[in-house]
């Protein structure tokens, strides 16, 4: 499958689970608990808060040479997001995508995924692990806090 059958397909459209491609057009399906909502819900609102230049976007699917991946939270701004607009898929990666870890993911999936984003043009890619706690990461290095987003908190409270 490519990814606008996957969107198209009436079947899928509805389901509770993130849905990835792998490289051979396999649908990968990974079910999220509540918290990781309530992780996503936060950063996006942290992210818009912080900077108007740009778009927030969620579930975001990002065509990579590896397949679709889906960032969970990601930041583009004007100049890109005029870009990928009306693309089914994003065909470069926003500046900024974010994953917020769930039960199933291996760290060899999260640095393959730091990988393609990078690889498609992403300027920073950040890890919110289970306890909201941030790892910041640009091309070859991990750093303290974000460029982009340098008021961004490393962590964000579940229960608060």
């Amino acid at each position: 499958m490519n990814w606008q059958e996957v969107c198209e397909h009436p079947e899928l459209r509805n389901l509770s689970f993130k849905i990835e491609l792998n490289r051979q057009g396999q649908v990968i399906m990974t079910p999220v608990k509540v918290y990781h909502s309530v992780f996503q819900g936060e950063i996006a609102a942290l992210l818009k808060a912080e900077r108007k230049d740009g778009k927030v976007l969620t579930e975001c699917a990002v065509s990579t040479h590896q397949g679709t991946k889906i960032a969970d939270v990601a930041w583009v701004s004007a100049e890109i997001f005029q870009h990928i607009k009306d693309e089914v898929e994003c065909s470069v990666s926003p500046e900024l995508c974010i994953e917020v870890l769930s039960t199933s993911n291996t760290a060899e999936e999260m640095e393959d995924k730091r990988f393609l984003y990078f690889a498609n043009g992403a300027k920073e890619v950040w890890i919110c692990d289970q306890q909201g706690t941030f790892r910041f990461y640009v091309p070859g290095a991990e750093r303290k806090k974000s460029l982009l987003f340098p008021d961004f908190p490393a962590g964000i409270d579940y229960d608060s």
